[in-house]
Order: structure tokens, then C-alpha cells, then sequence
């Protein structure tokens, strides 16, 4: 007979409390939480360096249906800190699935909570805004949650990329390629690296906090900027290095933290958002082809309007059509340019791939 699952609590930093079952590993954990409006690509989503440290809703009713493979992960391991949902299934489908996602979140020590009315919490998330949250499996004294819930940092001024970095660098792709990339690892995704391997790159991943001279040593021909976790405006360290990167007159393109990173070393603030944005089918249209496209995105930061609409030397190349948020930009005179969203986008979609193609490119052409 399968075991019972235990009784779950989840507790918001603003006092509400939300009954449930236990699921995967059974524990206490703590973090931001946050919503992904995704149906597909959980493994994915679960294995993405940029939700370290947060706590994380599945939008979609079943999650868990199609089981876990290892060729579906972005990183070495579950990046979340925890998982709510609604039905977390531990039965599975799919032939080529080597698990379940029970036991793929208990091999990951990952603590989650099923049986939540998440309709109810995504909506109390995006009328109140992310804030702190506890899950426990272990105790049901949500008062005593509380108290533990309140020791727990904020994401705001949070730096956390260097802990998900690579320790050491490592190669990828033809050693022989003329297209010779340096990727600065602040939580970067495998098919982000695997996009640029694809097409000829031969790329070397560095540790967050390696500098420049070291960097140089490989002798790029392009930097790659990454995705990543926390508040970008703390990264004292890799905003200087974009700084010192620019002045190179090499090809730069950033993604997500990376597009953040960019605008802070453009003299551009960079801001907390309410909820964030995170899932497969956010609108954004490019401004310099009049084009729409579905995106991937993933996260709690942005782009400052404002200060990128006041800023000169800089051109606004995407936004956002929920909202108009920032969600491109490039600096006039020189080839660099990043994005907000994810143009790997694994599972889907891949309407923004193109932007890849346009980075080696850029690429080709510095070196005639």
C-alpha cells in the first residue's frame, strides 16, 4: 500500500495560511513566492537557476503527468525551493520518463505542498504582490511557522548569482570554431549554451565572479551575459565587468539578468517589479521589425522605463504588450544588446530564437 501523504501548511508573509498535503521530500522550506503560468516544461522550469531561493506555483491543475527525464533539465540540479500546486501527480505517461516526479523532487531534497486552491493563491499573489513564504510537512503550528518565516531575507537587494555560478570553467562545442564566446555564468541555462553550440560557437563558461584579464585568456570574439537569480543591482562585480566588456567593442548580448546587468552598466536602474513575470506565452513586439512573438520569461526584475526612455545612448528594441515593459534594448555605437525574456525557451516557444542567429551574426561580422 503507498503511504499516506502527511498534512501540509503553507504560510504568506502576510499571515495567510493555506492547508494541504505533503509531497516529494518531506520537510520545512522557506522563499519568495512566485507563479508560472507554464502548461508544459515543469522539469525545466524546476532545474532553472533563475528561481533559486524562491518558492514556486504551477498555474496549470496536474502537474507531474509526463514523468522526469534527464535531457529535460537546465542545471545540475532543482533549483526551486519549494513547489505548490494543485494536483501533483506522482503517476506518469510517458515512455521515455525514467521517474516520477515524486521522486525526482525527494531525490532533490525539495519540499512541496498539493491541494492548494492555487487559482485563489495566484490571484492573492498578484493583487498583494510576491512576498516571503514557508512550507512545512513537519509541523502544523502556523503560528510558529511564522516566526520562523520572519527571519527569512527579501529578494530585494538579494545578490544570489554567485551562488548558483559554475566553480570552474568549462568548454563546450568545436575548439576549432572561429566564433570563440565568453559566457559570464550567473545561473546560465544548458540551452541557452546549447543554442549557441548549435550554431558553431565554441563557447567557454566562466565562474561569476572571474575577471576580465582571465576571462580575456580564452580570447573571445564575443561575451555572452546571463540569465540568473536575485537583485541584479548589488552585482557590483558584473556590472563592472560589462562596463570594462564595452569599452572591447566586441559583440554583448544579455539575457534576463543579463539584460538587467547591461542597463545598470548604461548608468540605468534597474527595479523590483510587483509579481513578475514568469511562464510560455508572454506577448512582446519588436519594435525594429513590427513583429509580435510569444515568449519565455522568468522574472522579479526589471528595466527602469523611464530612466531607458531618458537615456540617449541607448535604444529600446522590445517591449512587452501586457504591460510595456522593457524588454530589449541595444546600445547605440556599439554591438551589444540583450533581451528580457528567454529566446531558448525550452519546451517552447521559439519565436525569439532568431535573436541567437542575429548574435553570431554580429559575430561574423566584427571579425571581417
Amino acid at each position: 500500500m503507498p503511504q499516506q501523504p502527511k498534512p501540509a501548511l503553507l504560510v504568506l508573509a502576510d499571515g495567510t495560511v493555506h492547508h494541504g498535503r505533503s509531497f516529494g521530500a518531506i520537510g520545512t522550506t522557506t522563499g519568495e513566492i512566485c507563479f508560472n503560468t507554464g502548461m508544459t516544461g515543469y522539469q525545466e522550469v524546476f532545474t532553472d537557476p533563475s528561481y533559486f531561493g524562491q518558492i514556486l506555483i504551477m498555474n496549470a491543475a496536474h502537474i507531474g503527468n509526463y514523468g522526469v527525464k534527464e535531457a529535460d533539465v537546465e542545471s545540475d540540479s532543482v533549483k526551486i525551493s519549494g513547489l505548490i500546486g494543485r494536483n501533483l501527480e506522482d503517476q506518469y505517461s510517458r515512455k521515455q520518463a525514467k521517474g516520477s516526479l515524486e521522486e525526482y523532487l525527494q531525490a532533490h531534497s525539495i519540499v512541496s505542498i498539493e491541494g492548494v486552491d492555487t487559482r485563489s493563491l495566484v490571484a492573492q499573489v498578484r493583487k498583494k504582490g510576491a512576498m516571503n513564504c514557508i512550507i512545512s510537512s513537519e509541523t502544523t503550528d502556523s503560528k510558529a511557522l511564522m516566526e520562523k518565516l520572519k527571519a527569512v531575507p527579501n529578494m530585494d537587494g538579494l545578490e544570489l548569482a554567485s551562488r548558483v555560478s559554475t566553480k570552474s570553467s568549462y568548454e563546450l562545442g568545436d575548439a576549432a570554431s572561429s566564433i570563440r564566446i565568453a559566457v559570464m555564468d550567473y545561473g546560465v541555462k544548458r540551452n541557452i549554451l546549447q543554442c549557441m553550440v548549435d550554431r558553431g560557437a565554441f563557447v567557454k563558461v566562466f565562474p561569476a565572479k572571474t575577471s576580465l584579464k582571465e576571462v580575456n585568456q580564452f580570447n573571445p570574439s564575443g561575451y555572452f551575459i546571463s540569465n540568473g537569480p536575485g537583485d541584479p543591482a548589488p552585482m557590483d562585480y558584473a556590472i563592472d565587468l560589462v562596463k570594462e566588456v564595452l569599452k572591447e567593442d566586441k559583440p554583448v548580448f544579455g539575457i534576463c539578468l543579463g539584460h538587467q546587468l547591461l542597463a545598470l552598466a548604461n548608468g540605468i536602474s534597474t527595479f523590483k517589479m510587483h509579481h513578475g513575470h514568469r511562464g510560455l506565452n508572454h506577448p512582446v513586439k519588436n519594435l525594429i521589425t513590427g513583429r509580435s512573438e510569444i515568449t519565455t520569461q522568468n522574472h522579479g526584475f526589471g528595466v527602469d522605463p523611464d530612466a531607458v526612455k531618458k537615456a540617449s545612448h541607448i535604444e529600446i528594441t522590445h517591449v512587452n504588450l501586457n504591460d510595456q515593459s522593457i524588454e530589449g534594448i541595444r546600445v547605440k555605437g556599439k554591438p551589444a544588446f540583450s533581451v528580457q525574456y528567454h529566446p531558448e525557451a525550452t519546451p517552447g516557444p521559439h519565436d525569439s530564437r532568431y535573436l541567437f542567429d542575429q548574435f553570431i551574426d554580429m559575430i561574423r561580422e566584427s571579425k571581417n
